[in-house]
């Protein structure tokens, strides 16, 4: 009776790791995601595509250097110099805002002569606001070249000289 015992035992066991090494080896490979993850995986990847794609687009408009005066209770106090480049969508509406440089330059300095006079465009040691700058000129830009054309205004370098 122990041999028979002994037996199913390892009956059972041989058959425990057969049946264990079947499931484990035999089986095909299947996702780990559910099909409602697997939806907002696909739409994930399909973002990073079309901004991979958009970004290959891009184009960059250089424009020329401003030179504005800060003008204070006693006149001007300081001179400030500011590099813009304009992030376009895409090389044709860069070679459609190049033709618009003359008129965005002009908004530029339009605004920005007042702008750069009041308190609150500078801190209390009389250092620009770069922030407030760029918001303003990305305002600018949206009305003088159109809402969807201009990505970003990127500014490149600020200068500032006390007179």
């Amino acid at each position: 009776m122990k041999k028979i015992i002994l037996i199913l035992v390892a009956l059972l066991l041989v058959g425990g790791v057969g049946g264990a090494a079947y499931m484990f080896f035999g089986k095909s490979a299947e996702a780990s995601v559910s099909p409602g993850d697997l939806s907002e995986q696909a739409k994930k990847e399909a973002l990073d595509k079309e901004k991979a794609e958009s970004d290959a687009k891009v184009a960059f408009v250089k424009m020329d250097p401003l030179t504005l005066p800060v003008v204070g209770e006693k006149g001007v106090v300081q001179i400030i110099n500011i590099s813009i480049t304009l992030e376009a969508v895409d090389a044709e509406v860069a070679k459609e805002i190049e033709k618009f440089a003359p008129r965005l330059k002009d908004a530029y300095i339009q605004d920005m002569y007042g702008a750069l006079s009041r308190k609150n465009a500078a801190n209390a040691d009389g250092v620009i606001e770069v922030n407030r700058v760029k918001d303003r000129l990305n305002k600018i830009t949206a009305k003088v070249v159109g809402e969807d054309k201009v990505r970003s205004v990127l500014i490149q370098a600020v200068q500032q000289r006390p007179i």
